[in-house]
């Protein structure tokens, strides 16, 4: 009987209350300085970006003390600015592994939903801008984030949107070039420095397209000294890797916008020449090339 009345008092007793840490999200205690060495933004970009994805992220209610949508943004710019586990991060702002994850997932999937508004190909007056050397230094205007990292560059510049634009609408010199390292092919619209310059010219073309393409290369450096997490390494699903890319590829654009300074971590310029094979293959831009050569580095 005694048993039995022990076993009923078990059944019965209510749940402990649920527990809550306190969270460390605010944006009230800290500077500008403070917020960017956290976060990478300051107050006014932060509640920029937090009205850019509010209507994707915000809660319909409050229950269970949900994050406010400024709070989703602030967890997911930490992840971002930090990289490493997302346990780490939770213990650091006070809440759960579970709650960074979809906190980082849904900013991202917010972001991602208006890359097109934030990373733009140039218009034909925007190119007339660049060519005159009127242009935001180190913002993208293109990403693909959909390949394994084994792809060739060269395979996914030829499989992307870009090439096929440029294939059907690049005519002419006159038209623009972008450039590239050896690891792609050499095309009208593309051009790559010599391999083995045999001409002065050729030496001073090599010179002035390393100077030239070094502002992309000094971007990534930017990028993932501002994104700590793409520099670190991403331990998560490929598709949602793919995404975070995307997200911060729109964050370092909106931070251009912003003119959010780089001052504190911009000295880092990535060289990925090392990094690709030599391509392989017809160039059936060397033409073009020894025009250019022979014409403007004589």
């Amino acid at each position: 009987m005694e048993e039995m009345l022990l076993f009923g008092n078990i059944l019965h007793d209510p749940k402990p209350p649920r527990k809550y840490r306190k969270r460390l999200l605010t944006l009230d205690d800290l500077t500008d300085k403070e917020l960017r060495a956290r976060y990478r933004f300051g107050r006014n970009s932060i509640i920029r970006i937090t009205d850019i994805v509010r209507k994707d992220i915000e809660h319909p209610t409050q229950r269970s003390q949900s994050l406010s949508a400024e709070m989703q943004v602030l967890v997911a710019l930490r992840f971002f600015a930090c990289g490493g586990f997302l346990q780490v991060v939770g213990d650091t702002l006070g809440i759960d592994k579970s709650t960074v994850s979809r906190c980082v997932q849904k900013v991202s999937d917010a972001l991602n939903a208006k890359a097109d508004q934030f990373i733009k190909w140039p218009s034909v007056q925007r190119k007339e801008d660049i060519k005159q050397g009127f242009f935001d230094n180190g913002k993208f205007t293109n990403v693909v984030a959909r390949w394994p990292g084994s792809v060739h560059d060269s395979h996914i510049m030829r499989c992307s949107q870009v090439c096929t634009h440029l294939e059907e609408s690049h005519l002419s010199v006159q038209d623009g070039l972008i450039l590239g390292d050896s690891g792609y092919a050499c095309r009208s619209f593309l051009m790559t420095p010599y391999l083995r310059p045999t001409e002065p010219c050729h030496e001073k073309f090599n010179k002035a397209h390393m100077k030239t393409r070094c502002c992309i290369e000094r971007t990534f450096g930017w990028w993932k000294k501002r994104f700590n997490c793409l520099h670190q390494g991403i331990r998560m699903h490929p598709e949602k890797v793919c995404k975070i890319i995307m997200a911060c590829a729109v964050l370092h654009n909106l931070a251009i916008e912003m003119k959010e300074p780089m001052d504190e971590y911009d000295n880092e310029i990535v060289n990925n020449d090392d990094l690709n094979i030599v391509f392989r293959g017809p160039d059936e831009g060397r033409i073009v090339r020894d025009h250019i050569a022979r014409g403007f580095f004589s």
